[in-house]
């Protein structure tokens, strides 16, 4: 009997990286930010290999927040981090993270077994199937975490951060005439640590991991930044677009995500924050009402600010993720930071505070047409 070379094919079995998924829309690798509200709305998750920039609120504290949301995240998935901050020292960031809530209702690990439940009944034919096995937390995408806790000191320490804070960058940085000392700096610590942990694409290693790195207000005038201006105020500064061009090569080179703070609202010139937002994949501003009218403004009682998406990238396709809206508002609560569409109250609500009354006075008539029997026209 004569042979044919037709083969079966069998589906090869792809190892996942714990702690990611391919995305729904054009297959690009992601991970989760440590928000699961804020991944629903940017198509998924983070893109791995590329820059998200988060222009902070005005004092810092909720930006901050999302940072220490990704960090966490680090910890629970097994990823590597890299924590760099000169206005605030990262030890004390990664002592704040928050701790993770592990029997959150996405958790898929706390699902019923026939062990467990005496009472439930399923056919003979299913009886003999192994039991579902509870996954290690870094198998899912995505955790929720509790405000009021904070990270057990062992779990952080198992992903052992690197920490860049201001003493190591005053220390190590030197002269560099193109580009600030201490961007260059920052840039030298990220690539080494990128060959020490083998996350290059064209490494081949057996066990593959992701590479996190969260830089904490970048641009703040402890980075030595002057608003985007040169030391003789008059010139731009274009040190900051320079290291956010060249991190943006490192990250499409590696298995890395950076997420980055800047406080946009410190420099005056709008041309200029409009080319640090070029130099970045993901763009997110958050505005908080804190110190505006709008805190005291009832229809936004129920938030904290709003969530604006500026940028989304084009990874693999010639148009990005567009979520259905995008009108959103973040809200703190004392467990939790959640991101929502925002609703505004009705407009007939006595919470909102809008001008009920018809902007145009009501005229009142004279009394000589009070006064004739004649009809009018223009009476109703």
């Amino acid at each position: 009997m004569a042979t044919t070379s037709f083969q079966k094919k069998a589906r090869v079995k792809i190892n996942q990286i714990p702690g990611t998924k391919p995305s729904l829309f054009n297959n690009q690798l992601l991970i989760s930010s440590g928000v699961p509200s804020l991944d629903n709305i940017i198509g998924g998750g983070l893109a791995v290999g590329t820059v998200c920039l988060i222009e902070e609120d005005v004092y810092g504290s909720y930006s901050r927040l999302l940072l220490k949301y990704f960090s966490a995240e680090a910890a629970m998935t097994g990823h590597s981090l890299l924590l760099a901050s000169a206005d605030q020292d990262p030890q004390l960031i990664v002592k704040e993270l928050p701790g993770p809530i592990l029997d959150d209702p996405g958790d898929v690990t706390k699902g019923n077994t026939p062990e467990q439940s005496e009472n439930m009944k399923i056919a003979w034919r299913y009886q003999h199937l192994p039991a579902s096995q509870a996954g290690h937390s870094s198998s899912k995408f995505g955790h929720y975490y509790d405000l009021t806790k904070v990270m057990e000191p062992q779990l952080i320490s198992s992903v052992n951060p690197a920490l860049v804070g201001i003493e190591e960058l005053e220390r190590e940085c030197k002269e560099c005439k193109d580009l600030n000392p201490k961007y260059k700096y920052l840039l030298k610590r990220i690539e080494e640590e990128i060959d020490r942990g083998h996350f290059s694409t064209t490494e081949q290693t057996d066990k593959r991991s992701i590479l996190r790195i969260a830089v904490h207000s970048l641009g703040s005038p402890l980075w030595d930044e002057c608003g985007g201006l040169a030391s003789n105020q008059e010139d731009l500064d274009y040190s900051l677009p320079r290291f956010l061009l060249a991190l943006r090569v490192l990250m499409r080179s590696a298995f890395a995500v950076c997420m980055i703070t800047i406080p946009t609202h410190l420099f005056q010139i709008p041309g200029y924050v409009g080319r640090l937002r070029k130099m970045c994949d993901t763009v997110l501003h958050m505005d908080s009402f804190a110190g505006s009218d709008k805190e005291k403004n009832p229809a936004f009682k129920e938030y904290h600010g709003l969530f604006n998406i500026v940028q989304l990238p084009r990874l693999n396709s010639l148009l990005c993720h567009m979520p259905d809206t995008l009108d959103f508002a973040f809200k703190l609560r004392r467990k939790k930071f959640t991101i929502e569409k925002l609703h505004l109250p009705p407009e007939l609500s006595e919470t909102a505070n809008r001008n009920q009354e018809d902007p145009v006075p009501h005229l009142q008539p004279s009394t000589a047409i009070c006064s004739t029997t004649k009809p009018n026209k223009l009476d109703f």
